[in-house]
């Protein structure tokens, strides 16, 4: 038995407040050689003019969505904001470790813990930490894709999700990009080759 659980592959777990810096701490991992493959989300909100169906989320409808929850379908969703969800498609997943590769997510904290509960030793959850709410507005300001009460609201949530940094198994804190990378990147692979 342990031995088929070596063959499957390891998830690694990156979740933060919007605006902390997982989405390119997780670009920088796959471009390492790591064996990692990119586990897709489900979204029912509509694509940012720059994203791609099946690349960057799998867009689907709250309607679609919704049916998908009640097929149990989902190794972790929530409702994020009224009426949009996000959410981890069980067979993406598992497609992914069956052929030996290691999983990699960019969820949010709700997410993240959700799926590190579900896999337990097989996972590593780490949490992403901006060095501080300002420094985390003035990001979401610099994306120039929301309005100001999008962004208060995305503030107020992430006050909530640095709440629970200390249920995962690493917090990274990125307060300078290059050393969150080479950070990030000896976490993984250490995880990886245990």
């Amino acid at each position: 038995m342990a031995q088929e659980s070596e063959q499957r592959g390891k998830l690694v777990i990156f979740s933060a407040p919007s605006g902390a810096g997982k989405t390119t701490i997780v670009r920088h991992l796959l471009s390492c050689e790591l064996n990692l493959h990119f586990s897709v989300s489900a979204t029912s909100r509509e694509p940012r003019k720059n994203e791609t169906n099946a690349k960057d989320y799998f867009f689907i409808s709250e309607k679609n969505f919704r049916e998908k929850i009640k097929n149990n379908e989902f190794l972790e969703w929530e409702e994020v904001y009224n009426g949009i969800f996000y959410g981890t498609l069980k067979s993406e997943v598992e497609r992914i470790r069956e052929n030996g590769g290691n999983v990699i997510f960019d969820v949010d904290v709700a997410g993240g813990l959700n799926i590190k509960k579900y896999y337990g030793d097989s996972a590593l959850a780490v949490f992403v930490q901006p060095p501080s709410i300002e420094e985390l507005k003035k990001r979401l300001q610099q994306r120039s894709t929301e309005t100001e009460e999008k962004i208060n609201t995305r503030l107020a949530k992430a006050e909530h999700e640095i709440s629970y940094a200390g249920f995962f198994d690493k917090i990274l804190i990125n307060d300078n990009l290059e050393r969150a990378l080479k950070e990030a990147e000896e976490l993984v692979r250490k995880f990886i080759n245990e």
